[in-house]
């Protein structure tokens, strides 16, 4: 449990343009206390961003991505073409523990080639080079054929149910990766259920102004309501097991103009003042998640 933060202070961190951290140059950089900061920004200034020469940090960093994963591939492609050697060599054919530790080292490399192609979206949609395909979509509907297939915690007994409208949320989308990343988003919050319980998909629509959004409150059956009501606090995307698929789930929902974020439970003690939560259960709010998307063209 942590201190909770005033997220209001904070709101373009969660709707925002860099997530819900920045890069850690960009942090570096505009630390008026770091010396690198101080002689990087005593140069000319491109709409109030740190200039390194004439790009951005935020313009150099897809390009670095870009260029880590690039150079890893070399190499990385190297190892792989070792291990199918290993594994295919008939005159020298493997013994049986042998086959076994390549076996598992081919595993590894297959999970790196993954991480290395997930990087290198989270880059490209950073970039700009990845545009969605909207096309027109109720979100409702989709989220029922997702949840249907995501069995990540049937064997710890944990249920997941769909509830509230079944259509009438029409939106421009991209329906594949909408999909992946609903996908990756439940099965992130299922994996938090430590044992039995029922975990729901609760679709809702809210008004919002003129405009009106679908809100899906992925939580546990007894605690929708209590999460739609706590105040935000960002979605945690750094968890074992799942790669990069949250930060490139936060990046779709956010290039449809939604956004993502976590309920801020409290723990109990009292809160240090009006719209602000006391301590945060960040185990509960782990394991519940809130996703709003805009509706219509």
């Amino acid at each position: 449990m942590r201190a909770a933060w005033n997220f209001k202070a904070r709101a373009t961190t969660l709707s925002g343009e860099n997530g819900d951290k920045e890069p850690n140059l960009t942090r570096i950089f505009r630390n008026p206390r770091n010396r690198f900061s101080q002689i990087i920004l005593s140069r000319p200034h491109r709409a109030d961003h740190a200039t390194l020469g004439t790009m951005t940090v935020e313009e150099s960093y897809p390009k670095l991505i870009s260029l880590a994963v690039h150079e890893l591939r070399g190499p990385t492609s190297v190892v792989g073409g070792y291990l199918r050697m290993l594994q295919r060599d008939t005159e020298n054919p493997l013994t049986g523990r042998q086959r076994q530790f390549v076996d598992e080292a081919e595993k590894s490399y297959a999970r790196i080639v993954e991480l290395l192609a997930a990087l290198s979206e989270v880059g490209k949609i950073d970039d700009g080079q990845i545009k969605m395909s909207p096309r027109s979509t109720d979100v409702f509907p989709l989220v029922a054929e997702v949840a249907e297939g995501v069995h990540e915690a049937a064997d710890r007994d944990v249920r997941f149910e769909v509830r509230g409208p079944g259509e009438g949320a029409l939106m421009a989308g991209d329906v594949d990766r909408l999909r992946t990343a609903f996908a990756a988003i439940f099965r992130a919050i299922l994996r938090e259920k430590p044992g039995p319980c029922t975990v729901v998909a609760d679709r809702r629509l809210v008004k919002e102004g003129a405009g009106t959004s679908a809100v899906i409150v992925v939580a546990d059956a007894d605690a929708v309501q209590t999460a739609y009501d706590a105040e935000p606090v960002p979605f945690d995307e750094k968890r074992g097991g799942v790669g990069l698929s949250l930060p490139i789930a936060r990046r779709v929902v956010e290039a449809h103009g939604g956004r993502l974020w976590s309920p801020a439970f409290a723990a109990g003690e009292p809160a240090p003042g009006p719209g602000v939560p006391g301590v945060i259960d960040e185990r509960a709010s782990r394991g519940t998640v809130l996703i709003a998307l805009p509706l219509g063209s």
